[in-house]
Formats: C-alpha cells, sequence, structure tokens
C-alpha cells in the first residue's frame, strides 16, 4: 500500500469518527464552520434539492444540462456508493483522495476550535464533508452547484445556502424520528429550504404536503411554481434515460428549472433534451451483465420509493413473462413493513442480506418477518456467497434476472463487489445531520 492510499485512509478513518460527534441537530455548527473558512458557499449560484426521493437524481440531471451547455458545474450529494470522493464533483470529476486529505487537514484544527473541547459542539462527518464541498467548488471558480440536501432541509447542514432556487420534489413518510410523524410535518421541514424572495419548485406532492409548502412560500415572499400544473398528463413528460415513471418526473423539475433560470443562465432547449438522455445516476433500476445473468440495481428504500418498485417489476414482468430472483435489504422496520409485500408478490425467489451499516436489519430477521403463507424459495444470505467473485454470480442461471434493493448502502457494496480495483471507502455510517 502506497504512502498517499495509507495517508487517505487515515483520513478517512477521522472523518468516519466524526459520526459519533455532533449530535445536536441544528445548523448553529455549519454556519460557524462556513464562516471559519470565508463563506465560501456564497462564491457562486447554486439550485438547493430537497425532498424524500429523487433529489439526488433532479441533481444529477441538473449538473448534465448545465454541463452540456459548457457551464463549469459542482454537484454536492449523498451518500457515496464506493468512493467517498463520489459526493463532491466537479464537472462530474469526483474528488479526488488526495485533495480530500487535503482539505481535511484544512479544516479538522478549525473544526477543533469551534468544537471548543465539547463533543456535541464537534463538526459531523456530512458538516465535514458539506464544508468541503463549498471550499471545492469555490476554489475551482464553478458557475453553478447542484446541492443536495442530506435530510429533512431546515436543519440540514446544506440549508446555509441562499440558492438561485430551492426545488423539493417528493414528500413521504420516512426518516420519522427526525422529521416528524405526518405528511405534513415532514414537509414543514423540507420546506425549510425556502428562502425569502428566493422561488421554489415542486414536484407532484399530497395536497397536504403541498399545502404546507404553499403557505411557507407565501410566508416568505418566494414565489412557487408546481410542475404538476405545468406538465399536465403524462405525454408531456420529457423522456430521460434512466428508468421509470418516476425519473420522468424528477426529469420534468429539472427542465422546468431550467426555463425559470432562464433569465440567469442561457441555457439552449434543444441541448436541455438532449442532456436528460445521458444521466449517469448509479444505482437507480441500473442494468448490468454479469455471468450470463441480468443484474438489476435498484435504490428504492422506503415506502415511497417501494411504489415506484412495484411498478418497475410490474414493467419487468410484462417485457420477460418470468419473475426474477430478488435480493433485499432494510434499514428499520418501517422500510421492511414496506418492502416484503412486494417482494412476496413479484419475486421468484427471495435471498436476504445484511448491508454493513448499523441500522440494517439482520437478514434473519427479515425472513422471520415474512408471512407464514409464502411459499417461495428464501435464503439469508451475504454479498461475498452471492457473487463469489466479481465476475461470478451464484444465484439462477444464465439468462436469469437478479434484482438487488431495498438500500442504497447494498447498491453500493454490489456495485464495490463486481468493479475491479475500485478501492472502496467503507460503508459504515448512515449520514447524519
Amino acid at each position: 500500500m502506497t504512502a498517499d492510499r495509507i495517508s487517505y485512509e487515515t483520513t478517512r478513518d477521522y472523518l468516519y469518527s466524526l459520526r459519533n460527534r455532533g449530535s445536536k441537530y441544528g445548523t448553529e455548527r455549519i454556519q460557524a464552520f462556513v464562516a471559519a473558512v470565508g463563506n465560501p458557499e456564497r462564491a457562486y449560484p447554486s439550485i438547493h434539492v430537497a425532498g424524500t426521493n429523487g433529489k439526488g437524481s433532479v441533481c444529477a440531471m441538473l449538473e448534465a444540462i448545465f454541463r452540456a451547455n459548457k457551464f463549469h458545474t459542482g454537484m454536492y450529494t449523498s451518500p457515496h456508493l464506493i468512493h467517498q470522493g463520489e459526493r463532491i464533483q466537479i464537472d462530474r470529476t469526483l474528488l479526488s483522495e488526495s485533495d480530500i486529505v487535503k482539505y481535511t487537514e484544512q479544516l479538522k484544527p478549525i473544526a477543533e476550535t469551534l468544537s471548543g473541547g465539547e463533543m456535541e459542539n464537534h463538526p459531523s462527518f456530512f458538516e465535514f464533508m458539506t464544508v468541503m464541498a463549498f471550499l471545492h467548488f469555490a476554489k475551482a471558480e464553478i458557475d453553478i452547484a447542484l446541492i443536495e440536501t442530506g435530510l429533512g432541509g431546515r436543519l440540514d447542514a446544506t440549508n446555509v445556502l441562499t440558492p438561485e432556487l430551492s426545488i423539493i420534489t417528493t414528500i413521504g413518510l420516512d426518516h420519522t424520528d427526525l422529521l416528524g410523524d405526518t405528511i405534513e410535518k415532514i414537509a414543514y421541514e423540507k420546506a425549510g429550504i425556502i428562502k425569502p424572495g428566493v422561488p421554489v419548485l415542486i414536484g407532484w406532492l399530497q395536497p397536504e404536503a403541498e399545502a404546507v409548502i404553499r403557505q411557507v412560500a407565501t410566508d416568505k415572499k418566494s414565489p412557487l411554481y408546481n410542475a404538476r400544473e405545468h406538465f399536465k398528463t403524462r405525454e408531456e413528460l420529457p423522456k430521460t434515460n434512466l428508468t421509470g415513471r418516476f425519473q420522468q418526473r424528477n426529469a420534468a423539475l429539472a427542465l422546468y428549472a431550467t426555463e425559470l433560470l432562464s433569465q440567469a443562465f442561457t441555457l439552449n432547449a434543444e441541448i436541455n433534451v438532449r442532456a436528460l438522455q445521458s444521466i449517469a445516476w448509479r444505482g437507480r433500476w441500473e442494468t448490468l451483465q454479469l455471468d450470463g445473468r441480468t443484474l438489476i440495481l435498484d435504490a428504492s428504500h422506503n415506502a415511497e420509493g417501494m411504489y415506484e418498485l412495484e411498478l418497475n417489476l410490474k414493467a419487468l414482468f410484462a417485457q420477460t413473462q418470468k419473475k426474477p430472483i430478488v435480493v433485499a435489504s432494510a434499514l428499520g422496520s418501517a422500510r421492511a413493513a414496506a418492502l416484503i409485500p412486494i417482494l412476496t408478490q413479484y419475486a421468484s425467489e427471495i435471498h436476504f442480506v445484511t448491508p454493513m451499516q448499523e441500522r440494517a436489519l439482520k437478514a434473519e430477521e427479515l425472513m422471520r418477518r415474512m408471512p407464514a403463507t409464502c411459499n417461495l424459495p428464501q435464503s439469508c444470505s451475504s454479498i461475498i456467497q452471492i457473487l463469489p467473485s466479481p465476475s461470478r454470480c451464484s444465484l439462477g442461471q444464465a439468462g436469469d434476472t437478479i434484482v438487488f434493493t431495498g438500500s442504497l448502502y447494498l447498491i453500493g457494496e454490489i456495485l464495490q463487489r463486481i468493479t475491479k480495483g475500485a478501492n472502496p471507502d467503507q460503508h459504515t455510517l448512515q449520514d447524519s445531520p
């Protein structure tokens, strides 16, 4: 192992250790942190995207559009699938390991000073990465930043931004322990990204969620635009290379955003539409060929996402007339409850696994939650058993389709396993505020 790799791994371990610090949920630490480094987030215009699902896809679509129009782009998303640098990209080039080391060396003493020796005042992993992104984008003198919230919106670390446009994609019951146990409460948290006078664009929301967001926008005198009203039928939705109806809605949000920003950015409508046909966004019903099998990597992980998973599985069966083998995991009981009924209906056999993530349910627990009336072949397995090597799959036979679903962390581990020489980063934490 090279000295540079050792230095990076030491840095990475330090950053990951911060998951046990900064336990207070709020923006006080991040406000002090960005101020201490000169508020780099003010050096460039940005688009801020929140939502239960689709926010990363919308960022990737907007990034593709702006880059196709020759703008210099920065994109901040989470979590990463293989490399930590995926979170912070300029023109879709990942932040390098050496840059992660360099920025950490710069920020570490500042963070220690700000903490005053108190663990709960120390910036968290996500706050550290957020400030790192802001600094990297400022140094590169980007033209536009696409920023995804980590969790919620109102108290998220990214919410120090004053963007050109705020986007709220969807609202669903997820992270209810932190964001609230009703659609209205969660909508209020997501609406926290709305800034006074800054326009906000919303996706296909439930009436109760839309009402909350409209009220916040009214109170802040922020013009509100509704993609559902702009694209009245499915036929009007733009096409994208990403699979699923929800991705067409995400593409509609991205395209509508370009119209709303037309005075600030000169964008070619034809280029915008073409850009939506070449989105690089891994794990979103991504199809791969391995060992004669078709592998589908699906990032659906919450109740809202499971609805889209069901639509995709229906479409897959209509196309192949054969139910796929499914490999599944889930982070938490609520997500498992949404996933299991779909598995029993659309899988030919089910293999449960436990991702390397502290909130993941054990494979054995998932199997126990299966209804007693289900007679599908079931097993508890592991990624190594399913993929004994990067080029081999032990499930099914040539010609079969295998769907991996239930957790983005599972998808990351699958990609790590089959990507030769990836030097993957550990998946040992859930992003936290």
